[in-house]
């Protein structure tokens, strides 16, 4: 295992999966390094000075449950004697990134999370509302997971938007928050996008936590044509250090897709995200391993990454990967009015 010294520039990381380990695995631990790449001292280790923790269900009767259990983790979260701090606006992320903790802002990875199947939408957007006061500030939202929902299709379908996901949209406007693509199919991808100009919503636009297709030829990553809008938006582009999405049998493949995005347009987009997440469950055994070895936890992987494309990209873009594009696409949608 790799055990390079501590990243030398800050880290914004935009998805790990920390929330969903501490509700659902008996005996989790915030502090298990052996269970979870982004455990709080793998995060200390690895220089982050803001990690964004999603709020993640599957669609099945009950989410909105399991969901508020993790709402309820981040809180708890916040409020220990831990070293996490809440980050909810500009001047909390400044002062984040020149403490000695990390940083930890909530965002939901599935709307199914707020509204389950067979509710009315309205009670949904209560829910919403209610899991936004008890997190202080949700970041982004991802309206699938792979599969379909109301609200459209996830990554393994082919379907498109919905009317529930048009009106989850237009719920979404000027409120700072930010639709999230990483789990969308292409043509709900490009449907959000449509919706967005044809009724000129105020939304930004990301991929937390998605490589690049033209790269590896994987449903759960970017089409060129995604990243084009994207990059075209403002938005970001989160690398994931999950194997399945870089290439099953290369394990610097991590940089090809790093080194596409800064050749093609995506310098002012790319940014980290990670995608830790708790890997013992019995049913994911075929899919091991999920991380190359120098990437397996928050502790070595950034300060891996940086150091091997020191001599690759200049340091200007070293900081934009590591923290800068993130940091300037936040205060920017934090700072509208």
């Amino acid at each position: 295992m790799n055990t390079e010294t501590p990243a030398r520039l800050p880290i914004i990381d935009m998805h790990c999966d920390l929330l969903v380990y501490l509700t659902d695995v008996p005996g989790a631990m915030q502090d298990n390094v052996e269970e979870i790449g982004c455990a709080l001292p793998s995060l200390a280790q690895g220089n982050l000075k803001l990690q964004v923790m999603a709020i993640y269900c599957a669609t099945h009767a009950g989410s909105t449950d399991y969901a508020k259990k993790q709402s309820e983790a981040f809180k708890l979260l916040a409020e220990a004697d831990n070293n996490l701090t809440p980050v909810t606006g500009p001047d909390e992320l400044q002062l984040a990134l020149q403490a000695n903790t990390t940083g930890m802002i909530a965002a939901i990875e599935n709307a199914s999370g707020f509204c389950e199947e067979g509710e009315p939408l309205e009670d949904g957007f209560k829910k919403l509302e209610k899991m936004i006061e008890d997190v202080d500030r949700v970041l982004y939202i991802g309206m699938t997971h792979s599969l379909a929902n109301r609200f459209g299709g996830g990554n393994y379908t082919t379907q498109g938007i919905t009317r529930d996901g048009k009106m989850l949209l237009d719920y979404m406007h000027g409120r700072h928050i930010a639709i999230d693509m990483s789990h969308t199919s292409d043509a709900l991808a490009y449907d959000i996008l449509e919706h967005i100009d044809k009724e000129k919503l105020d939304i930004p636009v990301i991929a937390s936590h998605s490589n690049f297709r033209e790269v590896w030829d994987h449903a759960r990553n970017l089409p060129r044509e995604l990243v084009q809008e994207i990059v075209h938006r403002n938005g970001l582009i989160g690398i994931n250090f999950l194997r399945s999405f870089l290439n099953t049998d290369e394990p610097e493949a991590i940089f090809e897709h790093i080194k596409y995005g800064f050749a093609n347009g995506a310098e002012n987009a790319i940014c980290f995200g990670a995608d830790y997440f708790y890997t013992a469950d019995e049913k994911y055994a075929d899919q091991q391993p999920f991380y190359f070895p120098d990437l397996v936890h928050a502790g070595v992987s950034y300060s891996y990454i940086l150091k091997k494309l020191h001599n690759q990209l200049n340091e200007a873009q070293l900081h934009k990967l590591s923290y800068g594009n993130a940091q300037q696409f936040l205060e920017r949608i934090w700072a509208k009015p």
